[in-house]
């Protein structure tokens, strides 16, 4: 799912009635299911980037110190490497890897998605005391 999918669903469901506490209070364990279930998906596709990563970060380590073998050099459509790279030099040619860069930026990308999700959770667990809150200030206010 889209950041911005997640993002615009969660400004939708965020949004309590306050002249409707009860049904908001219904709503609790449907937004808590929702928002846990995209979670548990954008979690899992963090952890499938990052084998993703740790993988070709071994087939990028061994191209560039001149030890892959032929049949993977083919297999991936890559020439052989040219240069002669010293072990302390390796990390500036890991780094500016454009194939490490692209699933770095994913990585951070499914990062930033999981936060958010987890930081909605938390809301949507504190929304019990959010509403008990506004009834006793609605109490409150009528004298009660």
């Amino acid at each position: 799912m889209k950041f911005d999918d997640i993002m615009s669903a969660w400004e939708q469901d965020s949004r309590m009635d306050d002249t409707e506490l009860g049904v908001e209070s219904l709503r609790i364990p449907l937004l808590h299911h929702k928002y846990y279930k995209l979670y548990i998906h954008e979690a899992l596709q963090l952890k499938a980037f990052e084998q993703d990563y740790k993988s070709l970060y071994r087939l990028k380590y061994e191209y560039y110190m001149g030890v892959l073998d032929q049949e993977t050099l083919i297999e991936k459509g890559w020439d052989p490497n040219p240069l002669r790279i010293l072990k302390q030099d390796l990390s500036i040619y890991i780094d500016s890897d454009e194939d490490l860069q692209r699933i770095q930026a994913k990585i951070d990308i499914q990062k930033q998605k999981a936060s958010f999700l987890e930081s909605a959770i938390k809301t949507i667990t504190n929304r019990g005391f959010l509403i008990k809150n506004a009834i006793d200030w609605e109490k409150f206010k009528v004298g009660g």
